[in-house]
């Protein structure tokens, strides 16, 4: 059903449970999995732009991706800038670019808006995706497959 799955990752716990969720997909449906990371900036002193993520986080999903592929998993990563409209455009952008059958997200990460209930990335990313999006909780599980129909969202709820 879905052979292109798309995980959105900024390198957090939850997206590491998204993970789980979208490699076994994957896995399953003999498809291939793309992890997408959208580097991130922030606006500092003097109106400069700084870069948010550290080259750990960029190695760590790397690393995360290599160890997929050697265990049969169909796999890659894409590093890409995040723009002035944010990681959510960048996420669905690329799903768009690719023809991604479904994005698979984990509910809250590192952006300066975590805790929010979904978190801002992951809510805006249910509205705006061109394909199915995949929330996983906290507990792995996953919370709903969003999809936009006719420029409107369907909403879950837990």
């Amino acid at each position: 059903m879905f052979k292109k799955i798309l995980w959105a990752t900024d390198g957090s716990e939850s997206s590491d449970r998204a993970l789980e969720l979208a490699s076994s997909l994957a896995s399953e449906n003999g498809g291939t999995l793309l992890a997408v990371h959208s580097i991130e900036y922030i606006i500092g002193k003097g109106d400069i732009p700084v870069q948010v993520d550290d080259d750990e986080r960029v190695v760590k999903i790397k690393q995360q991706v290599a160890e997929l592929a050697r265990t049969g998993v169909s796999a890659d990563a894409k590093v890409v800038q995040g723009g002035m409209n944010g990681a959510a455009h960048t996420v669905a952008r690329v799903a768009e670019e690719e023809d991604a059958d479904l994005i698979v997200v984990g509910t809250r990460g590192h952006t300066a808006l975590a805790g929010l209930l979904l978190g801002s990335v992951t809510q805006r990313l249910l509205a705006i995706a061109p394909c199915p999006v995949l929330v996983v909780r906290r507990s792995g599980e996953p919370v709903a497959a969003e999809h936009e129909m006719n420029r409107e969202t369907t909403r879950a709820t837990r």
